[in-house]
């Protein structure tokens, strides 16, 4: 019999479920494990079905961070690859992605949640940036992403001191978008993904194309950005869609798909 796989992937009405499935050790990521997320990361991207993604992990666990235990005579150079190509992967992802936190999420495995565009914790979810208990610094963009999301006292805390805070105080620290109890967390990422798979996927993309990319623009740059990025936009037939919905009173149906005629071959000018 094979083994059960080590990332575990379910499809359902446009939104992708990812799970850590090493159960035995809270989802810690194995170099297997990182070559697995990239490669599903990079499909998700390449599947125009899948308008939103889910991270999670099995058993009680989110991830413990990323497999120290196990014995790999990789060069830390090469390891390293596999971790930055999951994170760049993750935060140019052109979808919504939901990190749907229950149990542990510590090291890497925290800032895997806080690469994604929402986080989602149960309350007796636990959240360390541990790495200085390890005799290491911080990997997978945590030195990018804390102080933008804490600010840079809140990042040295949290790293320098190797803290373990709960669900509360990170949502307080706008490190947990939403605290869901255990028996809710279904059902609310459920509804969550539901609505975000509905929405019209190239103003999504866009939309977090320019949240990331603006945190380390100027005004002017933003402002360029946002122009090229309503023009394509307007080039889809969501834009039309949504103001047909709105005169008609229902809901509108997305599809994402260009909307601007191509001139026929009767009509184009050939230059003699």
């Amino acid at each position: 019999m094979n083994a059960e796989p080590i990332l575990l992937c379910a499809d359902r009405e446009g939104v992708r479920t990812l799970t850590l499935n090493r159960p035995h050790c809270k989802n810690a990521i194995s170099r297997e494990l990182w070559i697995a997320l990239r490669d599903a990361l990079i499909a998700a991207g390449d599947d125009r079905g899948v308008r939103a993604l889910v991270l999670s992990g099995a058993g009680g666990a989110f991830c413990s961070g990323a497999d120290i235990a196990t014995p790999d005579p990789t060069h830390p150079t090469y390891k390293l690859r596999n971790l930055t190509a999951v994170a760049e992967l993750l935060h140019n992802l052109p979808i919504p992605t939901i990190a749907k936190v229950d149990g542990v999420a510590v090291g890497a495995g925290w800032n895997l949640a806080l690469g994604c565009d929402f986080v989602i914790a149960t309350p007796g979810s636990e959240f360390s940036q541990i790495f200085v208990k390890r005799g290491l610094s911080m990997d997978l963009g945590g030195s990018w992403l804390l102080p933008k999301l804490v600010g840079l006292q809140q990042a040295k805390r949290l790293t320098m001191l190797a803290e373990t805070i709960d669900a509360e105080q990170a949502h307080k620290l706008n490190l947990v978008t939403w605290v869901v109890a255990a028996d809710e967390i279904d059902g609310f990422v459920e509804d969550l993904t539901g609505r975000l798979a509905s929405g019209p996927p190239i103003a999504l993309a866009q939309t977090k194309a320019l949240l990331n990319e603006g945190a380390d623009r100027t005004l002017h740059d933003a402002l360029a950005n946002e122009a090229r990025a309503q023009a394509a936009n307007f080039a889809t037939g969501d834009a039309q869609e949504a103001f047909a919905a709105f005169s008609q009173r229902r809901a509108p149906e997305f599809t994402g798909r260009w909307a601007v005629p191509r001139p026929s071959a009767e009509n184009t000018e050939v230059e003699k």
